[in-house]
């Protein structure tokens, strides 16, 4: 299976239409679309929410995740994945990281791996 994508709600829009430019059967959602989490979802329920639809979450906030990802695996759950974004990465870059990504692998191998893109 492809990776499907969650977008941060404090990343622009403007880089799930890219990618929907390049290839319109990316699944990529942003926090607060109405088949996504619900924006102001506390991180805890974000990252079950993750778990249950197998999204890869994508972020720029390193900030609050990584203690409750601590928890997260302290439980015995699991995330299909988290990138987050380098700090000065370009809208281009970012949007073909994430195209890499998805046209080059499959979701499971991002499964409880942390990355930094664009790589």
């Amino acid at each position: 299976m492809k990776p499907r994508f969650l977008l941060d709600e404090h990343l622009g829009r403007v880089i799930q239409r890219q990618l929907r430019r390049r290839d319109a059967q990316i699944e990529i959602l942003l926090i607060g679309d109405p088949t996504a989490s619900a924006r102001g979802m506390l991180d805890p329920d974000l990252l079950i929410w993750l778990e249950a639809t197998g999204y890869i979450l994508v972020t720029n906030d390193e900030s609050t995740i990584p203690g409750h990802l601590i928890d997260h695996y302290n439980q015995g759950r699991h995330v299909p994945g988290i990138l987050w974004i380098r700090d000065g990465a370009s809208l281009g870059q970012i949007i073909e990281a994430l195209f890499m990504i998805w046209d080059a692998s499959e979701a499971e191998e991002y499964v409880d791996r942390l990355l930094h893109i664009p790589f």
